[in-house]
């Protein structure tokens, strides 16, 4: 369930967004994604909206090698709010977003400024707004299978904490932050339940279960 839903609904979110095309970058609703900001257009993007609702939309480009300024948009993201910030003595941004609901992009609009904006549709992700309390996760299949999948990447775990995560926080996490494909991403954003989502996470790290050869990101699991 969105941090959003408790204190305000769809009617009060923008119709008109902000998007920071980032590839590899997972942003899922109740999730908090920590972002450096420098280059000049998106630098322009966060001061803008930090004078308004402090809402961007975080979406993946299709093609992640296209060496294009506007390269073409997968047709769903998740907006996130902007819940602190800090800004460096050269005008670098560092920000954390806090998911609020994925969106359907409708059209990207003609605009004079730097960073892209697009019309959206929130109404196929209202189920973003609400609890989900059908079964989610099969942790006896889970956890074996990550232990083996993260065995070939130099990441450091707690699992006596992970026992105490709840299941939609604990993939949440996962998908966040394990390293899969910008596609694979793309198709944990676009499942439409916390069950599904959880099916996929576990059958990529499943499939992803074979040694790494060139080594890995040296990352901690909270």
């Amino acid at each position: 369930m969105s941090q959003l839903s408790d204190t305000a609904g769809v009617a009060d979110l923008p119709r008109i967004l902000a998007v920071f095309p980032l590839p590899g970058s997972l942003l899922l609703p109740g999730g908090n994604l920590p972002l450096h900001i420098f280059e000049p257009r998106y630098r322009d993007m966060i001061r803008d909206t930090l004078g308004g609702k402090r809402i961007i939309g975080m979406i993946q480009p299709q093609d992640p090698d296209m060496a294009s300024a506007k390269p073409p948009l997968y047709r769903v993201g998740c907006i996130g709010k902007i819940m602190a910030f800090r800004e460096t003595d050269d005008g670098r941004y560092y920000v954390t977003l806090s998911g609020i609901c994925r969106f359907d992009v409708k059209r990207e609009l003609d605009t004079t400024t730097l960073y892209r904006q697009v019309e959206v549709d929130y109404d196929p992700w209202l189920g973003d707004f609400k609890s989900d309390t059908a079964p989610k996760l099969d942790r006896e299949k889970l956890i074996p299978a990550l232990k083996a999948f993260l065995g070939h990447y130099d990441v450091k775990v707690n699992w006596d904490a992970i026992d105490q995560v709840p299941d939609d926080a604990l993939i949440r996490s996962l998908a966040m932050t394990c390293p899969f494909e910008a596609a694979e991403k793309q198709a944990i954003l676009e499942a439409k339940t916390l069950a599904e989502r959880s099916q996929l996470v576990l059958s990529l790290i499943e499939m992803a279960n074979i040694p790494n050869v060139g080594g890995g990101d040296d990352r901690t699991l909270q």
